[in-house]
This record gives C-alpha cells, structure tokens and sequence, in this order.
C-alpha cells in the first residue's frame, strides 16, 4: 500500500502581517511556522511531504527542505483556492496513498490530533478536523448527522439555524487514497471567486455515497495566523504549552507566566528557573541546575548543578561543565568551562576554553577580536586570573597559574607560574594635602 502523503500549504504570502518576510517564516519560541507544522506532521508519521509555495518563494522551500530534505517543492502560480493549491502537487496525489492536507499558517495544530485524523480513514473517504470556536461568526460550519458530515455550510451561505451551530471547520482534512484524485479533480470554480474549495470534496462524497466524518481538536490548536495580533496570540499559547511540558518534566519555574522558552529548550529533572529567564533556541539545561533571574541563554549547554545569573548572557557555543558558576553580569560566548570553573561577575569570556576549578576574577576581559580575525585563550585548570585583568588572545594560561590583578596579558604564562602585566605603583607622600592647599587658594568655602 502506497505511503500517506501529506500536503502542506503555504503559498499564502501575508500582506496583513506588514513584513517582507513571508507569513510562515515568522517564528514562534523562536521557530519559523512552517517548522512547528513540518514538525507536527512528521512525529504524525508523514511518509512523504510536499510542500506548495508561492512564486518565488524560495526562501520557504530552503526553510523546509533544511528540515524535511526529500520534501517535495510544489509551486502554485496562480492562487485560485485550496483545491487548486492541493492539486498543484498533482505528482504527488498520483502516486497514490491516503492525503493529509495541512496549512502552513496554523502552527500548533498537534501531532496526536493529525494521526487520530488520518486513522479516521480506515472508515471514510474524508476525515474533516473541526473545532468550537468561542465566536464562530465567520468560519463555516460542519453539519453532522448520525455521525457522518453531511455538508460544510460557509458563513454566507448558512441558513439561520446553522449559524448557531458551533462546529466549525478547521480547513485541515484527510482524503482516501483511494478517492482522492477523483474528488479532487471533481470541484469546480463555481462560485463567486471563481476559485476551487477543498470542502465542495465533502458534498462530491456525499453524493457518490461515500463516507465523510469528522474529528475535533481545540481552538488554539487550529488556530491562523494572519496578523501580528494573531502572532501574537499564538506566541501566547505556545508559550504556555511550552512551560507546562517543562514544569511536566521536572523543572521547577518559580514564576512561569515570566520564562520565555523556545521550541527546544531542554530541561532536565530539578533545574530551578528564577523569573524573568529568556531561552532563545538551542539550549540545553542539565540536571540541577539553576537558572537566576534576568538571563538569557541562546545556543548553550549548561552541565549538571551548574548556576547562571542573576543578569547573566550566554551566547551561542557556551558549555558549561558540571557545578561550574556564571554569575551577574557575565557573558560568554563560543567558551567551555570545566567542572567548578567560576566567573562570578562583571567578565566577558569569549572563543575560549576554561579548564575545571579555574576561578576568573571580577572585570576580566577575553579579548578575542584583533578588528579581523577571532581568536582564542585557553585557561588551565585551577589557574587563577585576577580582578580587572585582560587576556589577549591567541594566548595560554597554564594550569594553576595566577594572573595577578589589573593584567595585561599577551604571552602565554607557564603552568604554576605567577604574570604580572601592569606598571609599576608610585606614591608620593603629601602629595594630596599639598594638592588641595595650592587649589583652595583664594576660594571661599562656600565656592
């Protein structure tokens, strides 16, 4: 039996979004909306997907094929309605196999609610996704009889009494396999658009005698996304998705309407996120650690028992090792630090390797950048690097070495030994008192 095949929509461009981006690149926790639906699909167990696009919308198919590389990139000259967009990746339709048909606008729809709608054509030719909306003044609806949905009545079209009914139609519809050319082929353009609708495949059904059902899903899952509000809003639910899987899976989120998670930020068991964290993509918290407020991490790994914060930035390829300490206002970019490895505040470490048990002092400096070229310092383990010093990379500290405070340092320092890279103290005796008598000359003391 052919594999199902499903088809994603998103030729849409979005003109109400006012962005040159098109609409499902715009990202939820930090994830473009075309790959919240690719992903929801594939973990639906998608055998084959095709995507359709508009015209010259490369940057839609390169952001899909990054994520499902033998997706297939169908282009929609003309947008003459869902049908039409279906259709458009006829190739795909005729090989056969049940059709899920998806859009690329409506980002949360679950993976769990696309299977239960795909198995629902073990017994039907179409499987319709509805929902209840709070206001359903606009969509149109699904009318179920015994089971079956025997119409989908569009808002203009419905009578009185069906406009009270509640059950809406989603857009997202499973087809047979075995019919789904035929249906497909059958709609015609002949309404006032002059455009081809995916529901007239439910009336089509019916009248060749075959089975259509429905299944329901929330309305936050099939929520559109059409305007920034709606972007909005959607960033809302994810959101709050998002902080209840973590709290789910043993991690503790002291205030979590204030945590902003990505689509893949990890959690492990027992990390404590204080408020006012925000996780851009790519990190990964182990277990135990702690998260203090006001930080934010993007593209890190934070090792088991670590702590980060409060104020602290972790920029992408930081690892931190198991126990190790980032404290206020400390950045780290492109670094690893090894176990019990501390920089506790004020410190910018950068293209960077920091052995375990080294402890950077107060207002250090990793100067990596010469205007050109990124370059790198290595920190042994256990060395000690002074308050207010900076280390100018390429260089080398050694392991128990010690910087002392106020260093410049530019040559490599040899392990167990001590580099001292300032100027050397004056002090001249009196020199203050002296000073203030010569300027308060000829001042009054309310001047």
């Amino acid at each position: 039996m052919p594999e199902r095949t499903t088809i994603v929509l998103a030729a849409g461009e979005g003109t109400r979004m006012a962005s040159r981006r098109p609409k499902v690149l715009h990202r939820i926790g930090g994830r473009t909306m075309i790959a919240w639906v690719l992903e929801a699909v594939r973990a639906a167990g998608a055998g084959r997907i095709a995507l359709v696009v508009g015209p010259g919308r490369d940057d839609v198919a390169a952001e899909a094929l990054a994520l499902a590389p033998k997706a297939e990139i169908h282009v929609q000259a003309e947008r003459r309605g869902t049908a039409h967009a279906v259709l458009t990746a006829r190739a795909a339709v005729e090989r056969g196999g049940d059709l899920l048909v998806v859009f690329g606008d409506t980002p949360l729809v679950r993976s769990e609610t696309l299977r239960a709608l795909a198995d629902a054509l073990k017994n039907a030719a179409i499987a319709v996704l509805g929902f209840r909306p709070a206001d359903p003044a606009g969509y149109g609806r699904l009318i179920v009889e015994s089971g079956e949905v025997v119409a989908v009545d569009e808002e203009g079209e419905a009578s009185a009494a069906e406009k009270k009914i509640g059950f809406c139609n989603a857009g997202v519809m499973a087809l047979s396999g075995k019919h789904a050319l035929e249906l497909l082929e059958r709609i015609k353009d002949d309404n006032a658009k002059h455009e081809f609708y995916l529901t007239d495949a439910v009336a089509i059904a019916r009248s060749l005698d075959l089975s259509v059902v429905a299944r329901e899903a929330t309305e936050e899952e099939v929520m559109g996304v059409n305007d920034r509000n709606e972007l909005a809003r959607a960033e809302a639910n994810a959101q709050r998705r998002l902080r209840e899987a973590a709290l789910e899976a043993g991690a503790s989120l002291i205030a979590p309407d204030t945590v902003h998670l990505a689509a893949d930020t990890r959690l492990g068991r027992d990390v404590v996120v204080e408020p006012y964290v925000v996780f851009g993509p790519g990190v990964t918290v182990e277990e135990g650690a702690v998260i203090r407020s006001f930080s934010h991490l993007e593209g890190a790994h934070v090792g088991a028992g670590a702590m980060v914060g409060p104020f602290a930035r972790l920029r992408p390829g930081t690892k931190l090792g198991a126990k190790s300490r980032i404290g206020n206002f400390v950045e780290v970019k492109a670094a690893e630090l090894g176990a019990n490895a501390k920089a506790n505040h004020l410190s910018y470490i950068g293209d960077a390797s920091v052995g375990a048990d080294a402890n950077i002092g107060a207002g250090t400096i990793f100067c990596n950048y010469d205007g050109f070229t990124k370059h790198k310092t290595e920190i042994g383990k256990g060395a000690f690097i002074g308050s207010n010093s900076a280390l100018v990379a390429p260089v080398k500290v050694g392991a128990g070495a010690y910087v002392g405070s106020g260093s410049v340092i530019t040559q490599d320092v040899p392990a167990d030994g001590l580099a001292l890279g300032r100027s050397r103290q004056a002090v001249k005796q009196g020199w203050a008192k002296e000073m203030r008598a010569l300027k308060g000359k000829g001042k009054s003391q309310e001047d």
